[in-house]
């Protein structure tokens, strides 16, 4: 039985060989693209058991994204395979300090994930389910199941993990942030970047924002992430400002999962919120030696060997 359950969108994401504009990308590689599925990789990788819910196509993609998740421990025998709708796609183009993302995922499988997908059962023996902001702009349907999942867990007694991930490519000229606001003030674990705090609420200063979550909110557990800068980890009696954790970063993305699947593995195993917010510095920070999301990711005894300051030996 998995401790934690993410529900959202992977794609098939082709990374280029080469910086500059895709037109003159002659070569590409393929990998897995998903904040949700990432979080659930990093978890695994900790040695916790999670599973991955969502929608795929029934093509070669859906089963390039089964098999790679698979592959790293992530449980996904709650996928529905559509036979009706592709995977989505994505393309990332690598430029001089930074990464541009181009999606194709309109009309995809995992937009049509719909509130029947999230059966009675589904939350069952689970501690946690972890969303973000990205599930509930993609479609009607895929808001409507994000609301029945957030009441399944209020049901259920399952504490709500929730990722703001702001993503205004998404938003289509909408404005999703009451929506995600309200999500935000749902969720007993809340992890947001200091500029989507901005975003939704007004504030930088991170005690304003500890005060707000605590006091208006559900909130049990706040991870603030400001990048390079570091983090902030706190509960209701114990706020902590975290030192960035020493890396060589080559690419950001995924960064921010890693650290979510750092800060949830450190409260599911029962440690302390400062000691959780370690973790997820950990994780994150290594998230970035590596062209991939997940690659970087630590394992288990990577990570006790980065909060105790230990040496691994490797040859």
């Amino acid at each position: 039985m998995p401790q934690l359950i993410t529900i959202g969108e992977t794609m098939a994401a082709f990374t280029p060989d080469s910086v500059g504009a895709l037109r003159y990308v002659q070569n590409f590689g393929i990998r897995t693209a998903g904040a949700e599925s990432n979080v659930a990789v990093g978890l695994a990788k900790l040695g916790l058991e999670a599973a991955w819910v969502s929608r795929l196509g029934t093509d070669e993609f859906g089963c390039f994204i089964r098999n790679q998740l698979r592959a790293e421990g992530v449980d996904c025998s709650r996928v529905i395979y559509d036979p009706d709708h592709r995977t989505g796609i994505m393309f990332k183009e690598t430029g001089v300090g930074e990464t541009k993302v181009f999606y194709y995922r309109e009309n995809s499988a995992a937009s049509h994930l719909c509130p029947e997908d999230v059966t009675p059962a589904l939350l069952d023996g689970v501690k946690v389910l972890h969303m973000s902001g990205i599930t509930p702009v993609l479609s009607e349907s895929c808001l409507a199941m994000t609301k029945a999942a957030f009441a399944l867990a209020k049901e259920k007694g399952v504490a709500i993990s929730f990722d703001p991930n702001i993503r205004r490519k998404l938003w289509r000229g909408q404005d999703y942030a009451p929506l995600i606001r309200e999500l935000t003030l749902q969720s007993e674990i809340v992890l947001l970047g200091l500029d989507e705090a901005d975003a939704l609420f007004g504030l930088r200063d991170p005690d304003a924002i500890f005060d707000l979550l605590f006091r208006d909110g559900c909130a049990q557990y706040v991870a603030i992430k400001d990048g390079g800068n570091g983090a902030w980890a706190a509960d209701k009696t114990t706020r902590e400002k975290l030192p960035p954790y020493p890396c060589k970063p080559i690419e950001p993305i995924g960064a921010g999962d890693g650290f979510n699947a750092g800060f949830l593995a450190g409260i599911l195993q029962g440690r302390d919120v400062v000691t959780a917010g370690r973790m997820g510095a950990i994780c994150g920070a290594l998230a970035t030696q590596t062209p991939g999301d997940v690659e970087g990711y630590p394992d288990a005894a990577q990570m006790e060997a980065a909060l105790t300051g230990a040496a691994i030996t490797y040859r």
